[in-house]
């Protein structure tokens, strides 16, 4: 355990205005208050903190900084409050150590939940200030160094995993290199013991066989730049067994295939010298095709400079360069830590390379609850990146497989929500096409868009995957509501009664549901029926009966025949009108059925699915069977004036024979162009010498626009035969 004095010492030897009577003072404090605890290896618990505020001094971090490490485990362990540290040590330190302890008092139903509120917590605090998290990762980095102590091998995977998974990915935002691998080495051990120890024995195995390569590289390194009148430092290591294990599985190569084992860095003086050092050495040696990244003209998001390359090298060995000056390679290893300013209050978290916490935040915002928070979190830290421009240069860091849909998002909230259409490069391309490196992206944006849902089927990034989230919340429940409100009205004016807020605010508990709204909305939703209600409200009601001795709500299907449909139809009409879904967007409260394709105009009925809302199907639909013996899932619905003279876009299906002979399939998309429909999906079903049989998916209007399509199809000469498709 570091001793008092050497502590302050270490201090002092990079900043000697320390404020040594304080770090004094903290140290004694913290001794005090741990006490007797002991760690899992057996050592005092003071051990660990003083240790963390060894890595802190490493960093070469303020007074403040170094008093919160001391510190940071006392309000979660001991009877030490925060009014109590900040009448000792100050208002900031206060705030820092809080911003640092963990919700261990917090009730919560899983290790994940828990895990989540942590990360909540703690991106709030370093969303002001940026030493929480500095502070963080050292208290984490001690306890990954201690982690075989702790004997549960399942408590060892998780607090392994949970480093993997945030922790290095945040060291590495923030530019901390060197913790960061540390981090996933120490990982990495515990997590794939086998893996690791696979990839040592075969560093061991190159190292003996060329003990002397790598100072003979280094030195051929130095001759090289030299001759070309360039003083430099080259250095070489080899990489860490677990970012070799990582690019062994990204490339799905084998050992002996990696091409950059061995790196080599090269300091110069200035910028314009590491473009020289380039110029020389690409001159000298064969490059490696792509493997050239500039990162002096586009920084990495979170402030990392350097060029790379990959060449043949010396001696014929395949080789990267990296080339910086010191002040690249001091920002590379310590990140933040190596130009925050403490005593002017260190640079603002508004600054570019504090992007991706800003992001966390408006994510924070938008996620509904704390698991969620991670999962997107967790999205929005991972991926290798890619980096766009829009049309004035601005450069926008996305994550590997990102779209238009995320690029939209990392602009702005509004940008993703508005947006239509994207220009890549110039031209119109799909919002679920993949950018690449370099790609300019202008969005194309409408006040009348909405997110749609089908978006989050492809978008990678956490911001853009919980703002479609929260849209698709808000909007189905208000659908929900809309939809409940509609059913409650026709129950109750079936059976002569109004529906008040009153009455159904009386039965709300019994349905263990918060407001009114809520009941309603679970009215919606399908989660409850109609009836339920009305007989909580009346509990006296009986279920009304048909003369056949039937339910009053009965399938109708083609087995059914179709007086009694039209029967039960009009007594239906005659009690309270059908419930009109103009204005529910399907894939919301309401889903049409792909078995049968409802349009505007065609007969319907809705099937009420658990969860999920209500499922619109032609009223002859086949599927419709299979609910016969739920008659309590039926409900009237129809197409409003409204909606059926109002143009739409939906989707008709045909079955259609055509002729094999040349030209059959553009006369087709011409007559389907030709009279205003789009063929969405088509798929051929059936072929021999002289027929095609195919299945055609249109997008019209209404079921008229689709009969029209489909006389004309029947006049052509190629079509040998036209039908909706059904089921």
């Amino acid at each position: 355990m570091i001793r008092q004095f050497e502590l302050v010492e270490r201090v002092q030897s990079y900043d000697p205005d320390a404020d040594e009577e304080m770090l004094n003072r903290a140290y004694v404090y913290g001794l005090k208050k741990h006490g007797t605890q002991l760690r899992a290896s057996g050592d005092p618990y003071f051990s660990h903190p003083v240790e963390v505020a060894g890595i802190l001094a490493e960093m070469k971090l303020d007074t403040a900084s170094i008093v919160t490490g001391l510190l940071h485990d006392t309000i979660e362990d001991t009877d030490a409050t925060r009014e109590e540290i900040a009448g000792l040590f100050g208002e900031n330190v206060a705030r820092l150590v809080d911003g640092v302890t963990k919700l261990s008092r917090l009730e919560v139903q899983s290790e994940s939940t828990k895990e989540a509120e942590n990360l909540r917590k703690l991106v709030l605090a370093m969303s002001s200030d940026i030493r929480v998290l500095l502070v963080k990762l050292a208290d984490r980095l001690h306890n990954m160094r201690t982690l075989h102590h702790i004997k549960d091998p399942a408590r060892r995977r998780r607090i392994a995993l949970e480093t993997m998974d945030l922790y290095a990915p945040l060291a590495s935002r923030i530019g901390m290199e060197k913790v960061k691998r540390e981090l996933e080495e120490l990982a990495f051990a515990e997590l794939n013991p086998d893996g690791r120890a696979s990839v040592q024995a075969r560093q061991g195995y190159l190292r003996e066989r060329g003990e002397r390569l790598v100072p003979e590289i280094e030195a051929e390194l130095v001759k090289t730049l030299k001759e070309g009148g360039l003083e430099a430092q080259v250095s070489g290591r080899e990489k860490t067994p677990y970012s070799i294990w990582r690019k062994m599985q990204n490339k799905n190569v084998s050992f002996e295939q990696l091409a950059d084992i061995m790196a080599f860095r090269v300091i110069v003086t200035d910028v314009t010298q590491c473009y020289q050092a380039l110029g020389l050495l690409h001159g000298r040696y064969q490059v490696i095709p792509g493997r050239f990244k500039d990162y002096i003209s586009v920084p990495k998001p979170n402030g990392y400079r350097s060029l790379h390359t990959g060449v043949i090298g010396p001696l014929g060995q395949r080789i990267e360069i990296q080339i910086r000056t010191e002040e690249m390679q001091d920002q590379a290893e310590r990140g933040v830590a190596a130009h925050w300013i403490y005593k002017e209050g260190g640079p603002s978290t508004d600054a570019p390379q504090y992007a991706w916490l800003r992001s966390l935040i408006e994510i924070l915002d938008k996620a509904p609850n704390a698991e969620e928070f991670l999962e997107h979190t967790k999205l929005e830290m991972f991926h290798d990146q890619v980096f766009c421009f829009t049309p004035k240069g601005k450069l926008i860091a996305l994550p590997k497989g990102a779209t238009p849909i995320d690029f939209a998002y990392a602009v702005h909230s509004q940008v993703g929500d508005t947006c239509v259409g994207s220009k890549i490069n110039g031209r119109m391309l799909p919002l679920r096409t993949q950018l690449a490196n370099g790609d300019q992206v202008e969005i194309i944006t409408s006040k009348a868009q909405t997110p749609s849902p089908t978006w989050e089927r492809f978008v990678v990034t956490g911001k853009a995957k919980a703002a479609i989230r929260r849209f698709i919340r808000t909007r189905q429940r208000e659908q929900y509501l809309q939809l409940g409100k509609s059913l409650l009205d026709k129950t109750f004016h079936e059976e002569g009664y109004e529906v008040t807020e009153k009455g159904l605010d009386g039965v709300r508990a019994n349905f263990k549901q918060a407001t009114t709204d809520d009941l309603i909305a679970a009215v919606g939703a399908g989660l409850i029926t109609s009836r339920e209600v009305m007989t909580a409200v009346y509990p006296g009601l009986k279920q009304p009966q048909r003369k056949d001795g039937g339910a009053d709500v009965v399938p109708i299907s083609r087995a059914r025949n179709k007086a009694a449909a039209d029967a039960a139809k009009a007594k239906k009409d005659a009690a309270g009108g059908q419930i009109a879904i103009r204005g529910l967007i399907p894939g919301m409260a309401v889903h049409f059925a792909r078995c049968c394709h409802p349009l505007p105009g065609d007969r319907i009925v809705g099937i009420i699915t658990t969860g999920k809302g209500v499922t619109i199907h032609t009223i002859d639909c086949a599927t419709l069977e299979s609910f016969s013996e739920a008659p309590e899932r039926w409900i009237d619905v129809g197409w409003d004036s409204v909606t059926e003279g109002t143009p739409g876009v939906y989707t008709g299906r045909l079955k259609v024979t055509v002729a094999n002979q040349p030209g059959s399939l553009s006369k087709l998309s011409t007559v389907i162009a030709r009279h205003e429909g789009n063929i969405s999906n088509l798929r051929i079903v059936n072929r021999s010498m002289d027929f095609f049989d195919m299945v055609i998916d249109v997008e019209v209007n209404d079921v008229k626009h689709l009969a029209n399509i489909t006389a004309a199809l029947r006049a052509t000469p190629a079509i040998n035969a036209v039908e909706r498709a059904r089921n």
